[in-house]
């Protein structure tokens, strides 16, 4: 694992404009940067970028954070890979935290591996180009296929030569061991041969998410039944086939930007439509569609545009991935192109633009395609088209929302022109198969507290049906509590270190019971004025985020006396640092507007700052103690007989007028 210190050097040497610079063009907007937003297409610039806290926000899309998250957002990296790509950058030399020797070894073996596999594409790569049997034979081979020079570059295609042990002498000549040429697949070693897994074949090089070298698909060039039309590399440390897609690497920016994933079979469908310009598509490799590939796309964009070729048998067969697509709460659309056409050949045979057009004009929701195909099967016979009705009702199951169910349930009562009760009882049948199923994996499942419990979703689509009273789905209140714990963060964040003049009511009372009330000014810290005020009425608070947000603040208040944002900024939990940097660049957003050009004042929040730490304070309290007099006064209603008292309702109810009054508001 990379160390702590090195984390913090990477931290302490990025700058956020630079590391943004290098993909988004950025332009000066008073003492940040602003832009074009890199994840959607706009024409007005919505992304900003501030050097003084060293954060950006998209305000399009909401996303934000520090150079580390934007490397994970836009590159799609992970954690360790961003702080890699960082380092590298500002040439920081990485240390390792101690692992145990096993962790080291099998890091070791991973490594070599990677090395191993990145040679193997250079050398593949070298060899198309620069010899003359690499241009005679695989070269060639991809000029017939009509892809240019740019695109060979692109994807790193090559040649391995058709002699045993061409590759592996050159690999062992340059200090590669045997032992990870074997077990990356590049060479059979059987006794005291060895040779060449992929001579004689053109070479797809397949990237990871982050570019790199996990294995290989080689097509033969000779017309050999005996041997396999494509060869991938064996399953390994690092190669996975079914938890790869071909070309996500090429084609996760554009993914993320047109928020679609066009799925396709194979290389050369990947290849031909990057050189038509459409480059949001990735392969499964000739192999059936997986739920780890499925989750590939799902970081990128939640819909999925499913590309079928003309051929009968090989639908027949892809459909049954849309299923696991609709599991992972994904939108499917499908094309299916002309009969003896594929992605590939109708890419070469139309021009970009009628390509673009044909994939616009022919997607069609998995539902009607669905329906449109399995029609065909059944003709007029009744029995197979009860059939029909059940698989779509199956795939229909599969989808988690209880709205979208609905809609589609709707729609295909439409199309069949059926009962839409008939398809709920189906589908409530199905559900209640599948949560039994599931019960039935596990002695004691787990409900997850966010989704509302399998009976829920049963109840609602009965009540769809007649079959239950009731069923309507009451509209979520507004969280109060989430907002006003949401603004305490805000100011602590914003201005815990500022000293502010403070004024504090004190109520006397003489001996004749009269009341009046004093002032005393005193100055404070903003942080501790409001830890004092939470402290006092031992609140926490209910957003589980916020309150450990507010934690880390008070301990760096008990630690320094004074709260350190960049902190929290760089916080190793993302979701901490998203909300962090959300509410710093928030301030920050008045400036994509220019209202200081257009000679519209912007009022500081420091003129005003007591008042705003109070109001937020006695908000919080006046909330608490509404639901606290709602709380008790449900007891009542429940238990009618059971004893209350009214004298702590009374007490309640006062307090909280009190705090109206101070918040100037009327009752």
């Amino acid at each position: 694992m990379i160390s702590r210190s090195t984390i913090d050097r990477v931290f302490e040497s990025a700058r956020v404009e630079e590391v943004i610079g290098e993909f988004v063009q950025l332009k000066k907007a008073g003492s940040n940067f602003k832009g074009l937003s890199p994840f959607t297409d706009e024409k007005s610039p919505s992304f900003m970028v501030s050097p003084v806290k060293q954060i950006w926000k998209d305000f399009s899309t909401g996303k934000g954070g520090n150079s580390v998250s934007f490397l994970m957002e836009h590159e799609h990296y992970t954690y360790p890979e961003a702080l890699r790509w960082l380092a590298k950058k500002y040439n920081i030399e990485i240390e390792e935290t101690e692992q145990t020797s096993e962790e080291k070894a099998q890091m070791n073996e991973r490594e070599s591996m990677f090395l191993v596999s990145n040679f193997a594409k250079d050398y593949f790569h070298d060899v198309m180009l620069n010899s003359n049997k690499g241009k005679a034979i695989g070269l060639s081979y991809f000029k017939e296929r009509g892809f240019t020079d740019k695109t060979i570059k692109k994807f790193e295609l090559g040649y391995c030569i058709d002699e045993w042990d061409n590759f592996t002498k050159a690999a062992l000549t340059k200090g590669y061991d045997l032992k990870y040429l074997a077990s990356t697949g590049l060479t059979i070693v059987k006794e005291n041969k060895q040779f060449d897994r992929f001579k004689g074949r053109v070479m797809f090089p397949i990237h990871s998410m982050s570019g790199r070298i996990l294995g290989f698909g080689g097509r033969i060039l000779t017309a050999d039944k005996k041997a396999a039309k494509y060869l991938n590399s064996p399953e390994s440390d690092i190669y996975h086939k079914s938890k790869i897609l071909y070309g996500i690497y090429q084609a996760k920016k554009e993914i993320a930007k047109q928020d679609n994933c066009f799925l396709v079979e194979g290389y050369t469908d990947v290849i031909s439509f990057h050189q038509s310009g459409i480059e949001n598509v990735v392969a499964s490799s000739g192999t059936a569609l997986t739920s780890d590939q499925i989750r590939l796309v799902n970081r990128l964009t939640k819909n999925i545009t499913v590309l079928f070729d003309g051929d009968a048998a090989g639908i027949r067969a892809s459909i049954r991935g849309i299923d696991l697509i609709l599991e992972q709460g994904m939108n499917v659309k499908v094309v299916q192109f002309p009969d003896g056409e594929d992605p590939d050949s109708f890419a070469k045979s139309h021009s970009d633009n009628e390509l673009k057009e044909y994939l616009e004009s022919s997607a069609q929701d998995f539902i009607n395609f669905k329906v449109s195909l399995l029609l065909k099967e059944a003709k007029n016979d009744p029995i197979k088209k009860a059939g029909l009705i059940r698989d779509i009702v199956s795939s229909i199951s599969k989808i988690p929302d209880a709205i979208q169910r609905e809609v589609y349930v709707q729609e295909c009562a439409r199309i069949m022109d059926i009962s839409e009760r008939v398809l709920f009882s189906e589908l409530a049948q199905l559900l209640k198969k599948g949560i039994q199923e599931k019960s039935k994996k596990s002695h004691q499942p787990k409900q997850d507290p966010n989704q509302p419990p399998p009976e829920y979703f049963m109840e609602q689509e009965q009540a769809q049906m007649g079959l239950v009273k009731g069923g309507s789905i009451s509209s979520k209140k507004v969280d109060q509590l989430s907002i006003l714990e949401k603004e305490i963060i805000r100011i602590l964040l914003l201005f815990g270190n500022e000293e502010v003049d403070f004024i504090e009511e004190i109520t006397n009372v003489d001996e004749e019971g009269k009341e009046t009330i004093s002032v005393r000014k005193y100055q404070n810290l903003v942080s501790a004025e409001i830890y004092l005020h939470l402290q006092e009425d031992e609140i926490e608070f209910t957003n589980p985020l916020f309150q450990e947000i507010y934690i880390e603040m008070i301990h760096q208040l008990n630690q320094s006396e004074k709260l350190e944002v960049d902190r929290l900024v760089n916080h190793e939990n993302p979701d901490i640092s998203s909300i962090v940097t959300s509410i710093l660049m928030d301030e920050e957003k008045h400036q994509l507007s220019d209202w200081e050009g257009q000679n519209i004042e912007v009022k500081s929040a420091l003129e005003v700052l007591d008042k705003l730490v109070n109001d937020s304070v006695f908000n919080l309290r006046r909330v608490l103690i509404g639901k606290k007099i709602e709380e008790l006064m449900l007891e009542v209603s429940k238990e009618p007989s059971k004893s209350i008292d009214l004298e702590i309702v009374k007490n309640y109810t006062g307090l909280k007028m009190r705090l109206f009054e101070k918040l100037n508001r009327v009752v």
